[in-house]
């Protein structure tokens, strides 16, 4: 009888064969990082990952490249790949791009007169999930809220390169919750689209340093000692 080829699924649970595994395991992958499930620093073997879902060594590695280049996973010099999380300096790093992509979108935004579809919905959401304390969710509703100012600009290269950024910043905020009050994040990012719309410049450059000054507190907070 004929060897089935490696990327078939398996009676373990192998991912669905195609070209698309690799892309399908870095989904499953991603989604366990980013939920936390997956803590910094954790080894991503190629070897396991590849035994673990039924896929060629070859698929694993071309998915462990992709979160590579998300910056979600490193790939260090006789440590392997392991899962990322960002330092100070590179949380400045990131807002500052943050800053400079959000705030070129709401640019285009406000010159054209464009009202962001579904901010409402996002900026609800961001509230209920807050009122339930559950912070992943409230974690995915801030993103969305975000998403869709730099979405509403209609440049898919902004939007891109935004995600990417994103996935970085839900990684650093799944394992550092900075302290907000009951309902303030929600009423910050409330006020802050209002003046975002009207004055992109300096109503991102002020959100987004306020948020690394509280991100930057709540990891010293969180260190021992």
């Amino acid at each position: 009888m004929p060897r089935p080829p490696r990327d078939a699924p398996s009676r373990r649970g192998g991912l669905p064969p195609g070209p698309r595994a690799a892309d399908v395991l870095s989904d499953l992958v991603r989604a366990q990082i980013l939920s936390g499930e997956l803590a910094p620093g954790t080894p991503l073997r190629e070897e396991e990952l590849s035994a673990t879902h039924s896929v060629s060594r070859h698929t694993a590695r071309t998915a462990l490249a992709t979160l590579t280049a998300e910056r979600l996973a490193r790939a260090e010099p006789y440590r392997g790949v392991r899962v990322a999380l960002l330092d100070d300096d590179e949380l400045i790093a990131l807002q500052q791009l943050r800053c400079a992509l959000e705030t070129e979108a709401l640019r285009i935004v406000r010159d054209r007169g464009i009202h962001p579809p579904d901010l409402d919905d996002a900026l609800d959401e961001l509230t209920a999930a807050e009122a339930s304390q559950d912070w992943p969710a409230t974690l995915a509703a801030h993103a969305r809220v975000h998403l869709c100012l730099v979405d509403a600009a209609g440049s898919p290269r902004l939007a891109e390169e935004y995600r990417r950024l994103d996935g970085e910043m839900h990684l650093l905020l799944t394992h550092v919750r900075p302290a907000y009050a009951p309902g303030a994040l929600s009423r910050e990012h409330r006020a802050y689209v209002v003046e975002a719309l009207h004055d992109p410049e300096r109503a991102v450059r002020a959100h987004l340093a306020h948020s690394t000054r509280a991100i930057l507190d709540g990891r010293r907070e969180a260190r021992p000692g």
